[in-house]
Formats: C-alpha cells, structure tokens, sequence
C-alpha cells in the first residue's frame, strides 16, 4: 500500500483475527487507514505500546514497548528513559503510514502514553477509568456525570469516551505546566472526594474483592510511562468495539454500553457527527498548586 508517500507492506491480509465475526487482518488494517485522519490527533507525538494478537484474540497476545529492529526507518521513533534505566526505542504514530504498519503487525490496539514525546514528563492529559464491577452501565454513566461535575467545579473541562471495553474514561486536558507527581495526586483528590460524597457507589479500593459492586475510579494511569487506550483504537474483544468520544448528553441513551460502537458501524457515526473530541486541546486547564488544595 502506497500511504502518505510510504510503502506498506501488507502481508497476510486473510488471517481472521476475530474468529467469532470473521473479521480479518485485513480489515483491520482497512479501518486504521480509513479512521487515520480523525484518529490521527489523539496519537501524535506520544510513545505507543503495542498491544499484538499474531494469532488472533483467541491466541497468545503481548505489549511491546520496543520497537523491532526491522521496523522502517521512516517510523519517528522517541527515546524513552526507563525508571530502571536505560531507554526504549518507542513508535510515535504520527501519519497513517504509521497506524496502518502497526495493524500488519497485529497491533489490535495501540496504546499511547498521557504525554508527548519532547515533554515526557509534564502530560497533557489526565485520565479517570471508570470499571465497573459486573454490567450495570446506568452506574458508569452516572459515575461519570457526577466526576464531569466536580472536575467542573475545579475549573477543567472533562471529554468522555467509551473504552470498547466494560467502562468510560473521562479525559481531561492538561497545559503541560504540572508533572506527572502533581497530576496523579490531583486526580487521586478528585477520585477522593467522589467517593466521599458518595461511598456506597464509588470506591478507589485497589482490592477487587472489597469493591464489591461499587464502581472503581482508577486514577493509576497518571504515571510517567503508563499508557491508555486511545479514541477510537480497536479493543481485542468479540464484535472489534471501538474507543468511540461522546458529547455529554449522549449519555442519556439508555442502550449505550461501552461496545456500542465497532469497527462496522463507527464511520457512520463519524460521517454523521463527527468526532467529539475535535477541539479537546482547545480547552486545556491548569492545575495549580492553590487548585490542588482547594479540591
């Protein structure tokens, strides 16, 4: 394939990667390129792990951090510092060429980190994930409303996306002036204070057997070098569901779930609005000190 003036080598398009919709590599690759443009905004300049099902998602998967060494050189590539020490040699996808050789590569989903690559340190993102505890999404929903409220009352503006998983994440955009210490510890705040307001239905117990049916409110993904799904990358579960921005009210739709939208039906919705999230830098926040201890 001839993208972006790069040539992508396409190999075993046929091999079914979700074996219970029949859906093949090929498609895969099909729908990266065609969602690239929209998609493109919410990868650039951040260091991806590789999430990869050679097989299928019924087979044997794993993340890859460093890039291969066969990988082309026409990838931009950002050195990561290691807390261990050390670096990793990491993709940033910046250009479809890109998305599309790491779909070849049955990279389901890529994951991206929470900052860029020439200030890893300072995110421009912040993340709560939502996780349910068994499938009651109505508390998801109402999980996110009342977070969408406080992260208001802060001063941010909070962006909401299904994960194509069980949840939603809410996602609030940074000025990259706080560090990955001072975020974290804002976000474990704002969880903090939820859950006081409300500890019946929300909790930050790391233990799964003593949430019980609360809803957890993960904050854990604010760290140097943790990653998250990105709007509209693939997940590997049956019917390929989508990481699919919503605008706030379409949470009043009684039949969303987090896999609402597919690889099969998602540029219908794009073709009728758009993506949600086309202005989230636009609305970036500071987190100050004196914020920090207001909330």
């Amino acid at each position: 394939m001839q993208i972006d003036g790069q040539e992508v080598n396409v190999t075993h398009a046929d091999k079914i990667l979700f074996p219970e919709d029949g859906i093949s590599k090929g498609e895969l690759i099909d729908y990266y390129c065609r969602v690239a443009e929209t998609m493109l905004p919410h990868l650039r300049g951040r260091p991806v792990s590789m999430l990869r099902y050679p097989d299928g998602i019924e087979g044997k998967s794993f993340y890859q951090k460093q890039a291969s060494a066969y990988f082309p050189d026409w990838i931009h590539y950002a050195a990561v510092p290691k807390k261990e020490g050390g670096v990793n040699r990491q993709v940033v996808c910046d250009d479809a060429a890109t998305l599309v050789y790491l779909a070849n590569q049955a990279c389901i989903t890529p994951h991206v980190f929470l900052s860029r690559d020439d200030r890893l340190n300072f995110p421009d993102r912040m993340i709560f994930d939502l996780d349910p505890q068994d499938e009651d999404f109505s508390l998801v929903v109402r999980g996110a409303t009342e977070l969408r409220d406080l992260l208001m009352e802060a001063g941010l503006t909070p962006f909401v996306m299904t994960t194509g998983s069980r949840g939603l994440h809410v996602t609030v955009p940074l000025l990259r002036l706080a560090d990955f210490d001072d975020v974290r510890y804002f976000a474990q705040v704002i969880a903090a204070v939820l859950v006081e307001r409300d500890p019946d239905r929300y909790t930050t117990e790391m233990s799964i057997k003593k949430r019980g049916d609360r809803l957890f409110i993960d904050t854990l993904r604010n760290s140097y070098a943790a990653t998250a799904v990105p709007p509209y990358a693939v997940r590997p579960k049956p019917g390929a569901p989508v990481a699919t921005p919503l605008s706030w009210d379409e949470l009043d739709d009684r039949k969303l779930t987090s896999r609402s939208y597919t690889i099969r039906n998602l540029f219908h919705r794009l073709d009728r609005i758009g993506d949600p999230w086309a202005d989230i830098d636009r609305h970036a926040g500071r987190i100050s000190v004196e914020r920090r201890k207001a909330a």
